[in-house]
């Protein structure tokens, strides 16, 4: 079963994703680093956005809320070294990541254990 709350929280996350991509493509004036610094935030963003909507729809709400954390540990630091640039907090960005790689291991394994009902219509 769904997560309302999980699904609420991935959807903001898309529309946050394209909304702050929009706003760097059209209001800000970044040239060199703190522009692929925001441009790789946006991408992890909206990725992880429609993970944490996936989690929700397959039942693995903890796989879920470890994407929307990353999500705003990875994608905000990157944002914020781009409109601030503090460099330091590139030493924070890494922690989004191992949320990321925690949240895509407890989705396999929350997929894996409902193999059985996930195969529906494939014949061996």
């Amino acid at each position: 079963m769904a997560s309302r709350s999980l699904i609420v929280a991935a959807a903001f996350l898309g529309f946050l994703g394209v909304a702050l991509g929009a706003f760097a493509a059209h209001a800000l004036k970044l040239a060199g680093k703190p522009d692929e610094w925001w441009r790789t935030g946006v991408q992890y963003h909206q990725v992880h956005a429609l993970a944490a909507l996936l989690a929700a729809t397959l039942g693995a709400p903890r796989a879920g809320w470890l994407f929307v954390t990353g999500t705003v540990v990875f994608a905000g630091s990157l944002y914020l070294m781009a409109l601030t640039g503090k460099t330091w907090l590139g030493a924070i960005t890494p922690l989004g990541g191992v949320c990321f790689l925690a949240g895509w291991g407890l989705l396999a394994h929350a997929a894996w254990k409902r193999q059985s009902s996930l195969d529906v219509g494939i014949s061996g």
